[in-house]
């Protein structure tokens, strides 16, 4: 069932696109943002990335969706408006939001920069405001945001490839710090060549890692070593391949969502290794704990980032000219997009050009 929120009239005008029930079909919408308080940022939004999520929450697929609901969570722009007491921003500068717009800003995690992790942390759409009003997301004109959730984009990172940056790229960068994974030299292997996939090799390739792509499809060889930079390519369905890279990875970056058996995967891991879920599996799955204990591995997980090591990954990036494979579309193709993204042809982001596509609906 769709959650329910409280609608308040705010005189900030807005508009975008957005589902207004399970079907998932966007179409123009208009709607009102709170005026910018002395503590916010508002910004013109100018492209806004398309997240695997965003299509579960226009489903209503996770029971959570309040509609109607504008997606997007991978937006950035340039700031038009400032509070009084903005520090860290000023008109003029190239700005994004990732998945958080707020958080309770007490707890341990808020204290340790780990927002992500905190109990009461606030989406950027399909979330709930303090106040009981909803969250609309970046498939829009404008975003007015507390500045502490917003991320300054460097000049040398093109907007339209920053946005996915903001999920997908902190998503794979902050297991890579966390784990010990950033050490040049290493082994890591990455399961999966998807949105998350190619990020995790970009960076880890960054960090100056040796990069093996595990996948279950064969036809993906060439693109994970041609294209992506990869150094070798492991067919998890391949016994044989298995077999002979047992033991060889310092660690395993796991993108996939759907269910797949992980023994095989402990297996690639050294002694000391470590296997770190990123995927969302919704079904339980085996844990073949005997395997975890020969060699002292480690199954761990991860799930965005806090805003400091957001705008740390950003400022990583574009030193390293760390980009997204994209595919700008106009917003009127969004839901066409969504068809594409639920069957998996895209490589590997769609992103919305806002600032050139988005009309005004009467």
């Amino acid at each position: 069932m769709a959650a329910e929120g409280k609608v308040v009239e705010h005189p900030k005008k807005a508009f975008g696109w957005a589902a207004r029930d399970p079907s998932g079909v966007l179409s123009p919408f208009n709607f009102s943002r709170r005026e910018t308080g002395e503590k916010d940022v508002a910004f013109k939004i100018l492209y806004c990335g398309i997240c695997h999520s965003d299509l579960h929450m226009a489903k209503n697929e996770w029971g959570t969706s309040i509609y109607p609901l504008v997606p997007g969570h991978e937006l950035v722009g340039v700031v038009t408006e400032v509070g009084s007491k903005v520090e860290k921003f000023k008109v003029g500068d190239n700005v994004g939001v990732g998945y958080m717009i707020d958080s309770c800003r007490s707890c341990q995690n808020c204290d340790d920069d780990l927002e992500n992790y905190c109990p009461k942390y606030t989406t950027t759409c399909g979330g709930k405001y303090r106040d009981g009003t909803v969250t609309h997301g970046g498939y829009s004109d404008s975003m007015v945001a507390d500045e502490h959730f917003v991320v300054l984009i460097p000049g040398s990172l093109p907007l339209e490839v920053a946005g996915p940056l903001l999920c997908a790229g902190v998503t794979v960068y902050s297991p890579l710090k966390y784990y010990g994974l950033d050490k040049p030299g290493l082994r890591i292997g990455v399961v999966g060549l998807g949105g998350l996939g190619h990020m995790a090799v970009k960076f880890a390739k960054a960090f100056g890692a040796n990069v093996t792509v595990i996948s279950t499809s064969p036809n993906k060889e060439n693109e994970a070593i041609e294209h992506l930079g990869a150094d070798s390519f492991l067919i998890s369905r391949d016994p044989n391949q298995l077999k002979a890279a047992m033991g060889t990875l310092d660690g395993i970056i796991d993108t996939v969502s759907a269910g797949h058996p992980l023994l095989p995967l402990i297996g690639l891991l050294k002694s000391h290794g470590k296997l770190v879920m990123l995927g969302v599996i919704v079904k339980p799955v085996d844990l073949p704990v005997y395997a975890l204990l020969g060699g002292r591995k480690l199954l761990g997980g991860s799930m965005i980032g806090g805003i400091k090591e957001t705008q740390e990954m950003i400022d990583f990036a574009a030193k390293h000219d760390v980009k997204p494979d994209i595919e700008i579309i106009p917003v009127d193709y969004v839901n066409t997009a969504m068809e594409r993204l639920a069957k998996g042809d895209v490589r590997y982001r769609f992103v919305i050009d806002i600032g050139n596509t988005l009309k005004p609906s009467s």
